[in-house]
């Protein structure tokens, strides 16, 4: 074979195999995308879809808003309402242009400084992120959504509001900015009025912004629980308006009402002056720190002759002392064992019965008759009556009071001088629950400021707060309760407590205050407790005002206790007494 024949060969040989080559290389190339393709779309699929997924999705908070707070009849006290943050992309508002135009148009719909407006989009025109207004209305973002601008975004967020403003707010409490719960019953119930954030996605542009119509619910925001208080609304605006007035008027630097349910334990009013409006917290916080929470609760003192009749019904119910006990009260008692007691004024020696030691508040009286009872058996009932222990409401910073040293490590001046409430603190809370105790025939009943929390599946769960105690025998209560009837009608301020129609009980203090170093300082804390009606008590009304400067006696009490008490009485729909207080000796 020649040589050209030889390769006229070769290459018929070449040209048949170079399309089985051909085949064998598209088809090796058809098995790596085969395989490829199986890996993307069964193997690795799921990943990669979330993968695609979070890189074109953006991830929002849907902010589960905080339930209300109500009254015992359901008026609501604090609420959450919705509003929205106006943001927008200042590099997409300077493409698009005429920002001048858009930022006053912006403006104007809502109630902005334009120039504020043209800031806030200009100062980065490469930024991602600008925010134009916070708590934005839903009349105002109308207004701004009108405008077509597919550069501005809105977000939904939570907003506190106090429809009743200062009513009830040193009780309610409030939040921060935040919307964290900072005082009151909003830190105290947060658990039950939380909400719980939600989750939604909405797909997203090249520029990572947010594509409008695209938002989808991942996982729904659930609202907080109600909370539903003991408080009657109306009862404690006038309580703080009478407390107001008063307090102003004679000068005091704080004040504080309690109403008590004495069948109940529940608190019905709870006053302070001054007291704070949760809708404008800085306003307070500048005037007075202090008044940012309950002073009826925080604010520990020694209450004075309040606590002659707690030491009278211990008498009572130990068995050694009736109503008609006599004692001859001098001016000064000084002890064998170095205590140094006197009364408030001069005076010769009185010949009083235990009634009459409370009518004349004698300290002198009481002391002699007081120590009678063993020291350990007295701190055990000051400890039934439920001081020197926080109630059970636990306020945020509620005051536990001071027993003092206690027994039995009182020393000979502290042992009398805590019969007559000095010595030894308490809160004006802790005071009405004790005569809550006395007017319920000796049972005192946990202290009660929040009734309910209803979840936000409409299941409503009751506060148990533990059970009633019985302190001192239903004789002792009610006898003590009949010798502050006394107080009532024979004491120096029966024409200032008089509530015509009804009989009343009443026992007046006036107790020195702490300088802070060991002694006393000038001015004096007042206070007055009350139950009514006496025959069958319904209610208790302790008034308490600190250091009033132009009245520093228990009259400036006075006109509080019996309107507040009258109001109390014709809210509750009370009839009248009908027969008089009884007539029992005060002296001998």
């Amino acid at each position: 074979m020649t040589a050209g024949a030889d390769r006229a060969a070769r290459r018929g040989r070449s040209q048949r195999y170079r399309p089985a080559f051909v085949l064998l290389l598209v088809g090796l190339l058809a098995a790596v995308f085969l395989v490829r393709l199986a890996d993307v779309q069964v193997v690795h699929a799921e990943s990669l879809r979330d993968e695609s997924k979070d890189r074109r999705s953006i991830t929002s908070v849907l902010p589960g808003p905080r339930g209300d707070v109500v009254d015992a009849d359901g008026t609501v006290l604090a609420t959450s309402v919705t509003r929205w943050e106006v943001t927008a992309v200042p590099w997409i508002a300077a493409k698009a242009g005429r920002v001048d135009v858009h930022a006053t148009a912006i403006a104007t719909a809502l109630g902005l400084d334009p120039g504020a407006v043209r800031t806030a989009l200009t100062a980065d025109p490469k930024a991602d992120y600008a925010l134009i207004a916070k708590q934005v209305t839903a009349d105002d973002l109308e207004r701004v959504k009108r405008l077509d601008l597919g550069w501005l975004y809105y977000r939904a967020v939570s907003k506190r509001t106090y429809p009743a403003g200062a009513v009830a707010g040193n009780l309610i409490g409030f939040v921060g900015a935040d919307q964290q719960p900072q005082a009151g019953v909003e830190y105290g119930w947060n658990r039950c009025l939380a909400g719980q954030d939600g989750e939604a996605v909405s797909e997203s542009a090249l520029d990572r912004t947010p594509i409008p119509g695209t938002e989808a619910v991942v996982k729904p925001a659930r609202p907080g629980g109600t909370v539903r208080l003991t408080i009657d609304r109306d009862l404690q605006y006038y309580a703080q308006q009478v407390l107001a007035a008063r307090a102003r008027e004679t000068g005091a630097r704080w004040g504080a009402v309690v109403v008590s349910e004495v069948r109940t334990g529940s608190l019905l009013a709870v006053a302070d002056w001054p007291t704070v409006n949760p809708n404008a917290v800085a306003t307070t916080a500048d005037a007075d720190p202090g008044a940012l929470g309950s002073r009826a609760f925080t604010a520990p003192y020694e209450p004075g002759s309040t606590m002659k009749a707690i030491t009278a019904s211990m008498l009572l119910d130990a068995g050694l002392a009736t109503p008609r006990t006599r004692v001859t009260a001098p001016y000064r008692l000084r002890t064998a064992d170095g205590a140094d007691v006197n009364d408030s004024e001069q005076h010769g020696d009185e010949r009083l019965t235990l009634t009459g030691v409370l009518v004349q508040s004698s300290n002198t009286g009481l002391s002699q008759l007081g120590v009678r009872l063993d020291d350990a058996k007295r701190y055990a009932y000051l400890k039934a009556f439920g001081f020197g222990a926080p109630t059970e409401v636990g306020f945020g910073a509620e005051a536990a009071g001071d027993l003092g040293a206690g027994a039995p490590d009182w020393d000979a001046q502290s042992r009398l001088a805590t019969m007559f409430g000095q010595g030894l603190t308490t809160s004006a809370v802790q005071m009405a629950s004790a005569y809550q105790a006395l007017a319920n025939r000796g049972v005192r009943l946990p202290v009660r400021l929040v009734a309910s929390c209803t979840d936000a599946d409409g299941v409503r769960h009751p506060v148990t707060t533990g059970g009633a105690r019985r302190v001192i025998s239903a004789k002792a209560a009610t006898s003590t309760v009949r010798m502050l009837e006394n107080v009532a009608t024979k004491g120096w301020l029966r024409d200032f407590v008089r509530i015509p129609g009804y009989r009343i009980a009443t026992k007046t203090g006036t107790a020195q205050e702490s300088d802070g170093r060991g002694g006393y300082a000038e001015g004096y804390l007042v206070s007055l407790a009350g139950i009514a009606p006496a025959e069958s008590p319904r209610y208790v009304v302790y008034v308490v005002l600190d250091a009033p400067s132009r009245m520093n006696t228990s009259q400036a009490t006075a006109p509080v206790f019996q309107k507040v008490m009258s109001r109390a009485l014709q809210a509750g729909g009370v009839v009248p007494s009908g027969r008089s207080s009884p007539d029992l000796p005060a002296g001998w």
